[in-house]
């Protein structure tokens, strides 16, 4: 499974990318993270508000930090 954090690097997006690791430590479930900080590649996702997460090419979380739960959630664990 893919997941990319999709953001400028400001601080929610960082939040949102550590959250996610800790809930993949914890779960150990095989996820490879990624952080997308370039604009135009944000774009091609039509995402307007940040922090966005992306599981496997769909958006899944756009425009708040996602709690731990919501993180499992999408994640099925």
């Amino acid at each position: 499974m893919e997941v990319l954090v999709l953001g400028p690097g400001c601080k929610n997006c960082v939040l949102t990318y550590n959250t996610i690791s800790k809930v993949v430590d914890e779960t150990g479930v095989d996820v490879t993270i990624r952080k997308v900080e370039d604009i135009v590649e944000i774009m091609k996702y039509n995402v307007m508000s940040t922090p966005a997460v992306v599981v496997d090419g769909e958006v899944k979380i756009k425009g708040h930090v996602p709690s731990e739960a919501e993180i499992k959630k999408i994640l099925g664990v």
